[in-house]
């Protein structure tokens, strides 16, 4: 279910940016089974994505193991983008990335795909995570992609996100409302979360330059983040029981 075809990303984005833009605009093109903009379905599973709780990496003691390997194809620049933004979540959450061995059979693959994009939680037998050298290697986007591996899905597809935003469809492009569309998320008694790593920015597939997204108490609420924030840590550590 790896999508194909290559987007023509012709201009770096500045690490400012908000994250759910840069993914955005890496992925124009992006064909494949590519779900909420950025997440990856596999075959074996309908499009009823798994709630946080249901594709969860396996505890060992204190830590939470997740063996990856990262495609020669980088560089040692791009490499060490990967690395040190997953290194920010040994800093504050109990998840610690490894490198693969062979006797791992479930892991992380980052390698330069089509676009940035990821699975949900743990699949069997490996997955991919895509981020393309030329758009998606930028600290919060790797957090972004991690953060659907380890079970997350998008802040404002939560459950309850009815009562903190509107959507504005109007304003969203053809063929991208099923983007906006909500799952049936276990949100760990954590508050709504509008500088989440995790939500759209206000103009997220904006179709004519206007606000796709509005939140509720405060119109001039921003959107969306560069990193991760420490509600999106909070939940890492609730999850996994750190």
């Amino acid at each position: 279910a790896a999508p194909s075809s290559l987007p023509n990303v012709s201009s770096l984005i500045p690490e400012s940016s908000d994250v759910t833009d840069i993914i955005a605009k890496a992925n124009e093109g992006v064909g494949g089974a590519i779900v909420h903009g950025d997440v990856a379905m596999p075959r074996t599973r309908n499009a009823d994505p798994c709630t946080a709780t249901g594709c969860k990496w396996p505890k060992s003691g204190r830590y939470v193991y997740v063996p990856v390997t990262i495609s020669s194809t980088y560089t040692t620049t791009q490499r060490n983008v990967i690395i040190r933004a997953l290194l920010t979540f040994h800093q504050s959450t109990c998840i610690r990335f490894v490198w693969r061995r062979w006797w791992h059979r479930n892991y992380l693959h980052f390698y330069s795909g089509s676009g940035c994009w990821s699975y949900i939680g743990r699949q069997t037998r490996g997955q991919a995570v895509s981020l393309r050298a030329q758009g998606c290697l930028y600290t919060g986007t790797v957090q972004h992609e991690v953060l659907h591996a380890l079970g997350f899905h998008h802040e404002q597809a939560r459950s309850d996100r009815d009562s903190y935003i509107n959507i504005l469809t109007q304003n969203i492009q053809p063929g991208k409302l099923s983007n906006f569309a909500k799952v049936p998320t276990n949100n760990l008694g954590t508050p709504y979360d509008y500088t989440s790593v995790m939500h759209y920015s206000k103009y997220a597939f904006s179709r004519n330059g206007q606000p796709t997204l509005l939140a509720k108490s405060n119109p001039n609420q921003v959107l969306g983040s560069s990193y991760m924030s420490s509600n999106d840590i909070a939940r890492v550590n609730r999850l996994y029981q750190c």
